[in-house]
Parts: structure tokens; sequence; C-alpha cells
């Protein structure tokens, strides 16, 4: 039997975690480093990923921040082989990356709820193909962790209808995957956030394509309510979570999505 400390010893491990330059992709990233592990962090916003990634390397941990599109099948593609290049190895993924613009049906544009889709869903689809093709290689098996919500479980609010398809998609290509890839001892399981306050979550509340039937404050004032613990969740919330899947504590699991939302779902 293991003692706890090695339960949660990541330090031959690699890692990507996508959507990493701040917010949960962030936390995830700065536990599984604490851990020990090597850490890629992917994200769109250039700037921000490699600022974040050094000031985890300022702390002492090997990190490296890279701009990745995850809806580009070459980024992706260039993403894993980088952790390879940089680390020797991909032993645990973290599918973070998404966007959840408030758009009501009735004002979506086609364009509007494909981009959505295409980086909320078609990317978890091809970076697990890509590092699943690593993962086998290694022959070392490896841990998947992908980020949908609870919205993947009940509708949150208005205008959240692409972004809940994705997530639900999400979801069910968690549990398919993880029937694939148990053989090669590859686990992959999901996170359902609820509410958890992020700059992502201050931006959606602050923009400016929102329908004016919908008052952004007073939905979230009544989300809030709804929360047994009467408060909004923090990255770190989820970034505990991250931990313990993509390490030996959860060995025993796959196909498996962990409710994090302060209870929300009870009401």
């Amino acid at each position: 039997m293991l003692e706890i400390s090695k339960l949660l010893d990541l330090s031959d491990k690699s890692a990507i975690v996508t959507g990493a330059a701040k917010g949960i992709g962030f936390a995830i990233a700065s536990r599984l480093a604490q851990a020990g592990a090597n850490v890629l962090l992917a994200d769109v916003d250039e700037d921000g990923v490699k600022e974040s990634a050094q000031k985890l390397e300022d702390e002492g941990f090997k990190a490296l921040g890279e701009k990745v599109d995850v809806s580009s099948e070459i980024d992706i593609q260039n993403m894993v082989a980088s952790c390879v290049e940089h680390f020797g190895s991909i032993d645990i993924l973290v599918n973070n990356a998404g966007i959840f613009p408030s758009i009501p049906i009735s004002k979506m544009s086609l364009e509007e709820f494909e981009r959505i889709i295409a980086v909320n869903l078609k990317s978890v689809f091809l970076t697990t193909k890509h590092a699943c093709a690593l993962m086998r290689h290694q022959n070392s098996g490896g841990k998947i962790i992908n980020i949908t919500s609870i919205d993947a479980v009940h509708p949150s609010m208005v205008g959240l209808a692409a972004y809940d398809s994705s997530k639900h998609g999400v979801w069910g290509f968690t549990k398919n995957a993880a029937l694939e890839y148990a053989p090669d001892k590859i686990w992959i399981n999901a996170i359902a956030p609820g509410g958890i306050y992020t700059p992502g979550v201050a931006a959606m509340q602050s923009q400016s394509n929102l329908d004016p039937q919908i008052d952004q404050e007073s939905a979230v004032e009544a989300f809030l309510s709804k929360i047994p613990m009467h408060r909004m969740g923090e990255p770190d919330d989820i970034g505990k979570v991250a931990l313990f899947l993509a390490s030996d504590m959860s060995n025993y699991m796959t196909g498996e999505q962990i409710v994090v939302d302060g209870g929300a779902l009870l009401s």
C-alpha cells in the first residue's frame, strides 16, 4: 500500500493543460506542478499563458507556456509533440479550454454556434485522439480529465444553449472514450464545475451581445441563491479535484464525472 505522499506524487509525469492562462486552467496547472509534474500550459492568449508559465517557473516548477488554438488540429499536433520534445512524455491531459458567450438561440448565428462547439467539443476529440496515440506508443497508460459543467446535467440559464450542447457532448465523449482506451490503461474522467468565479465569468457578465431581456446580474444572483454553500466556487476547488483524478488516488475510476458545485444541483 502506497503512502499518501506517494499517491499524490506526480514527479515522473508530464501534463498538458489547455485554457491554462488563467482561472480554472491555471489553478489546475498549479496543483499538478506542485505535485511534481512537468506542465505544458496551452492557451490562445499567448502573452497570458507565457506569463502564467513563468509564474510557475519562478516558484521552482517545470512549466512551459505555448499559444494553442484548441480548435485547430495542427495546433493540437504541435502541442502534443512539444510536450514530448520538452518533457519526454505525455502522461496527463486536462481538457479545460472553453468559451461560454451568453447568446439566446433567437439571437445566435450559425457561426457563433459552430465556434462554441469547435472550441468546447471538437477540441476534446482532437486532443484525446493525438494524446492517446502517444500514450499508447509509450505503453505506460495515462490520465485524461475533461472539464464539463453542471450544465452537462441541467441547464443553468437562458443564453447557454450552444454551451450546454457542447458540455453534454463532452460528457458523452468522455464515457465512450473511457471504454475505448481502458485496454491501454488510459483512464478518462470528467469534472463538472458549478459556479466558479473566474475572469471568464466576469467577462461574460459584462459582454455587450447579451439580449436586453436577460438581466445578467439578476440571473447570477438567482443562481447563487440556489447554492447550499452560499458561495461561488474558486478555481482551486477544481484544481484540487483535478489533482485527485491525475494521481494514483483515482486508479480505479474511468468514465466518471465528479460534480463540484457547492450543492447547486441539489436544488
